[in-house]
């Protein structure tokens, strides 16, 4: 039995939000961006009618007002769009119980051994009647016997047809997928495409028909993986828990300024800190191994990344600064810093800890599970380290934020 895979991608979804709570904008350019007074002003998601221009995600505001000075931007109201995705997802648990979140605008669902499985088309079609008319968003789908099928359906065909509807079979590959340069397979970023530029693999079908063992050789595990991809093999299954089996929780940062002197960024190392053993213990995990990653400026784009293994598994959030400040002074050259990214790895159950024989250990779960619960209640604003009220730190700003736009 072939498998039904769709990939559901909600079309400029921030910005077709915002046309359902300003109808009066229906027809006109409306970009969603963040906020430019704090050097944020990037578009998040264009309208049809402002990609009509030349508006594009991720280009600066300034570009896009100047290709269309009578754009409306809006500010992104995070909370707001994750409601509706949650909502949009309960509408896809009505066609099928396999539905996995890819992103905050797309979702896998799996309809095979449901009775929509014999008329797939049909259920798409269904399916974007049914979000359009309950969210007034549009939606393209992308069809497939698995996932890498089904997404690459969805991007390199369905959003370029006016029904937004596409069923890419596994027989048809060299008609409708290998013709695609090879920069456009999911998987492939600029590097691996530049290196396989240079080894004459400009089309998706170069990669299929490439010998394997030459790729494996080359790139190991992931040049094998490309190449699956390339031949439309992917056993991975749908479900719903796939992105809940975390292996590494991170938080990154692009400060407002450039920030020179030690002592204004260990006050963003304090803090990212903090969040990142806040989330480890919402999700009930610790870990043992630690990744900072520093960027530089424009001007100056010195930075490092590099990783150490704590003596024992934590999400206390003064290990991990104190993790962080033994590594940032072991690698930083004194270069100005413009972006933060922290994480903690190799996570495990918070079900046991191993106690080290050398370190002194002081049980400070109570004091975390205290500060968590009024944070949970009042908001992360609620309380923070002093060091945040100064110029240089950015929490209190942050707090009224999700995923670092205003919620």
């Amino acid at each position: 039995m072939k498998r039904v895979v769709f990939l559901i991608d909600m079309m400029s979804f921030y910005a077709s939000v915002e046309k359902v709570y300003h109808p009066h904008l229906f027809q006109h350019p409306v970009v969603v961006a963040g906020d430019p007074v704090r050097r944020s002003g990037v578009i998040l998601a264009a309208c049809p009618v402002a990609k009509s221009y030349g508006i594009k995600t991720a280009q600066a505001l300034w570009e896009a007002q100047a290709l269309c000075p009578e754009v409306t931007v809006l500010k992104p109201r995070m909370q707001l769009y994750i409601d509706i995705s949650t909502q949009i997802n309960e509408l896809f648990l009505t066609y099928t119980d396999q539905v996995e979140p890819f992103s905050v605008d797309e979702s896998f669902i799996e309809l095979t051994g449901t009775v929509h499985q014999s008329q797939p088309e049909q259920t798409a079609k269904s399916l974007q009647k049914a979000i359009l008319r309950q969210f007034g968003i549009y939606a393209r789908i992308g069809i497939g016997e698995n996932k890498i099928l089904a997404k690459s359906a969805c991007d390199l065909q369905a959003k370029k047809r006016p029904g937004g509807i596409f069923h890419l079979h596994k027989n048809r590959l060299a008609n409708d997928f290998w013709p695609f340069a090879i920069g456009e397979l999911f998987g492939v970023g600029n590097r691996m495409e530049k290196h396989f530029m240079q080894t004459g693999i400009r089309k998706i079908g170069h990669l299929a028909n490439y010998p394997v063992e030459e790729l494996q050789h080359r790139w190991g595990i992931n040049g094998e993986l490309l190449w699956q991809y390339a031949n439309g093999i992917d056993p991975s299954p749908v479900t719903p828990d796939t992105h809940q089996q975390k292996k590494s929780i991170g938080h990154g940062m692009t400060l407002p300024r450039d920030y020179h002197q030690r002592t204004e960024i260990f006050v963003i190392l304090r803090e990212l800190a903090e969040e990142v053993a806040r989330r480890t213990r919402d999700e009930r995990l610790i870990g043992n191994q630690l990744s900072l990653g520093i960027g530089g400026t424009y001007e100056n784009p010195v930075g490092f990344s590099r990783q150490l293994t704590l003596n024992m598994a934590t999400n206390d959030g003064r290990v991990i600064y104190h993790a962080c400040q033994k590594l940032f002074d072991r690698h930083w050259v004194g270069t100005p810093v413009r972006r933060i990214g922290l994480s903690l790895e190799k996570v495990e159950p918070d079900t046991h800890r191993q106690l080290s024989l050398f370190d002194e250990v002081e049980d400070r779960s109570s004091l975390n599970q205290t500060l968590d619960a009024l944070k949970d209640r009042y908001g992360g604003g609620i309380i923070m380290y002093a060091s945040s009220l100064t110029d240089a730190g950015q929490a209190l700003e942050r707090s009224k934020k999700i995923g670092g736009h205003y919620k």
